[in-house]
């Protein structure tokens, strides 16, 4: 690596790489693999001497990554909206700006979610599965019979942020009723999609249909335990699109063994990438491997975005889009 660079733990798109080699003021370097993130070690190496880094919500960012890098290191940018993977204090400490992508994936992560959200509570994985299995059918008046949405279904935001908000669009079209925390659930916006406000027990205890859009602190991990599983309505869905640590799943996989809850819905995991060995086995739950925000034109602004930051930074200017130290 060469010294006063900007590494990238993996590539991204073309587009954005080409366009980052033409506006960065330093050398770009990147990890090879757009598959695999670097290993502990190649993430040290990669960060020697480099003023900007461009990370990926797998890195761990911390003070043994800053201390590889550096005294010369100005600003992180992270490549998602949360950034949970980043010691922000530490770089606070340092005077090194983070910064992540708020935003331009929102109408992608909500486009994901709702339709994990109708995946799950229609059962639709379960029947492709059924199907390809090459069991022998015929239609049937209770086969594979799901949730209704579209018949005064309640859904239940947990989190009503940009992300939040664009899934409660997309469940107000659908006729669903809405409840959601946040201080956005008491805005003219939520108001227009007759949202209604509520804590976070109410909205568990009321809603068919519970979709989390919080970000991951140290506050809240397992914020949906065994006692909040147990609150909600039987025969309800959890979907979780966020940040998988916000749902103890040991607990998920008891609820939906008793028959408490009907199904869920897990963009993310407790402990990517590995995914929960009960929860793998049951029929009643959809699992993705984190791909909100998997849309090329997605994709590219979010890449764009944290190049932007960085040359920003680099260049002697404000950051974009800078992140706060989170609560906790």
């Amino acid at each position: 690596m060469s010294e006063n660079h900007v590494f990238v733990t993996r590539p991204l798109s073309a587009k954005v790489m080409q366009e980052a080699r033409r506006s960065l003021p330093v050398t770009l370097e990147s990890h090879p693999s757009k598959h695999v993130p670097p290993n502990r070690k190649e993430l040290l190496n990669g960060c020697r001497g480099a003023s900007g880094l461009i990370v990926m919500l797998t890195d761990r960012v911390d003070e043994e990554v800053l201390d590889a890098a550096g005294p010369q290191l100005r600003v992180i940018a992270n490549v998602a909206v949360g950034f949970d993977n980043i010691d922000v204090e530490a770089a606070a400490r340092r005077g090194i700006v983070v910064t992540n992508t708020p935003g331009v994936l929102d109408e992608a992560t909500a486009d994901l979610a709702f339709a994990l959200l109708l995946a799950t509570v229609r059962r639709l994985v379960e029947a492709d599965r059924f199907v390809r299995a090459g069991n022998p059918w015929i239609w049937g008046p209770q086969s594979f019979v799901g949730l209704d949405i579209s018949a005064g279904a309640t859904l239940g935001i947990v989190g009503l942020g940009r992300t939040g908000m664009a899934v409660a669009r997309r469940a107000h079209a659908f006729g669903m009723r809405i409840l959601a925390t946040g201080s956005r659930a008491s805005s003219a916006e939520a108001a227009e999609l007759d949202v209604v406000a509520s804590d976070l027990e109410g909205l568990l205890e009321a809603s068919d249909v519970v979709s989390l859009h919080c970000p991951l602190t140290a506050d809240n991990r397992h914020m949906i335990g065994r006692a909040q599983l147990d609150s909600m309505k039987r025969g309800s869905f959890l979907i979780n699109t966020a940040r998988g640590p916000l749902v103890d799943e040991e607990a998920l996989a008891d609820a939906l063994d008793n028959g408490h809850l009907a199904g869920a819905g897990l963009d993310v995991h407790e402990h990517e990438p590995q995914v929960n060995a009960r929860l793998r086995e049951m029929e009643k739950v959809v699992l993705l491997p984190h791909v909100g925000s998997a849309a090329a034109t997605t994709r590219d602004a979010m890449g764009a975005l944290a190049v932007r930051n960085v040359t920003e930074v680099l260049s002697g200017r404000e950051p974009v889009s800078p992140v706060g130290t989170p609560p906790g």
